[in-house]
């Protein structure tokens, strides 16, 4: 455990405590909260006592039955006896699950740079490897570098779209060109869908488990974290293939038992408030993202930022050779307004922040953008 790196998010908390006023520009969730479907389904829980006992290991039936209905309707994902569904505590469990569910002790898999930094610290927590592919100038997949990384101990690829911590969506050409290059080398596709919904510019979300043949190697992660405001609530879910069905609930079993029955009833609520729930909500965090990227306009000269399309985070190249931890400490201690080091997610070689605007209302945003370029441009100039 020591050689696995201590999550960021706390330690710039701690920054953020310790600073009264400071605008967080960090942490990855959204401004709204649970749809009302969601909330009334809590007094449906409490009125069965046996809802206070274990439940099933891969969840509720009608949680199940929704979130089947779900993906063929939305994901294209069709149920068939060559997959299956899990929910999960979280979709960081269910990329937890399918690691140790696929790998022993000292495998490989692949992740594209930058990664998600759970991601990264699931596979040192399994005594596994990851192997880091480069993406491209603008954050995209490089299919033939992630062929030329694979070994004979590599058992997956990991892709996250829309991706944590860039933004960008993976066009269908890119994923399906991935899916097929783990379909012939015999091994597994994980695809992290966290944010399916969080698309701008007419980007199109696509789920690589609706590719055909794809049911036997792809491993499909979801989340309700973003979507419906549900981040406590610790409720995700995941489509397997039917073989590590087992192996998913020796691990699920042993580690949770079953997931919260609570989070589950409140889970079938949001899934019947549907997509148009988070869809109400994104024309507001789409505002936010135009004031945001008109705020940046005059840093083009300390920093470089690549088009995205997806999530509600931007990962800025910024031109110094500060270190980037030093540099997020000086903006929240002098300038009161917190981000995330691009070294957490693996970005090593220059500096780089990840600004998450998902979590603001519009006049927030607009006083933690003008804190975040007044405070840049002042470290920055003063260095030149």
């Amino acid at each position: 455990m020591q050689g696995v790196q201590s999550p960021i998010i706390p330690i710039v908390g701690e920054w953020i405590r310790t600073t009264p006023g400071t605008i967080s520009l960090g942490q990855g969730v959204v401004y709204y909260s649970p749809p009302p479907e969601a909330i009334e389904q809590i007094s449906q829980f409490l009125a069965q006592p046996n809802n206070h006992r274990y439940q099933g290991v891969r969840g509720m039936p009608p949680l199940l039955d929704a979130i089947e209905k779900k993906l063929v309707a939305e994901n294209g994902i069709e149920m068939n006896g060559d997959n299956a569904i899990v929910v999960t505590g979280g979709s960081n469990m269910a990329f937890m699950n399918g690691v140790l569910a696929i790998t022993q002790p000292g495998d490989e898999i692949i992740l594209s740079v930058p990664y998600y930094f759970n991601h990264e610290m699931a596979i040192a927590i399994a005594g596994c490897r990851s192997i880091l592919v480069p993406t491209d100038e603008n954050y995209q997949l490089r299919p033939q570098a992630i062929a030329d990384a694979i070994t004979p101990k590599t058992k997956a690829v990991v892709t996250i779209s829309p991706n944590n911590p860039t933004g960008v969506v993976y066009p269908e050409a890119l994923l399906a060109a991935v899916n097929q290059l783990c379909r012939d080398r015999g091994i597994y596709h994980i695809t992290d869908e966290a944010y399916e919904y969080f698309t701008y510019n007419n980007a199109r979300h696509i789920s690589p488990a609706s590719f055909p043949h794809s049911s036997n190697h792809t491993i499909s992660l979801f989340s309700l974290s973003k979507a419906y405001g549900f981040a406590s609530w610790r409720i995700g879910y995941m489509v397997i293939p039917q073989h590590l069905l087992d192996a998913v609930k020796k691990i699920q079993d042993t580690i949770l038992i079953c997931p919260p029955v609570i989070s589950q009833y409140a889970a079938i609520g949001a899934l019947q408030a549907g997509k148009a729930y988070c869809k109400g909500h994104l024309g507001a965090i789409a505002s936010v993202r135009e004031q945001v990227l008109n705020s940046l306009q005059p840093l083009k000269e300390y920093c470089t930022l690549a088009p995205t399309d997806g999530a509600f985070y931007l990962f800025l190249k910024i031109h110094t050779p500060l270190d980037p931890l030093k540099l997020v400490e000086r903006l929240i201690r002098e300038h009161r307004v917190a981000v995330i080091p691009g070294t957490t997610f693996g970005q090593t070689q220059g500096c780089y922040l990840r600004l998450a605007y998902g979590a603001l209302q519009k006049e927030t945003a607009a006083e933690g953008i003008e804190r975040f370029v007044r405070g840049l441009t002042e470290i920055l100039s003063n260095l030149s």
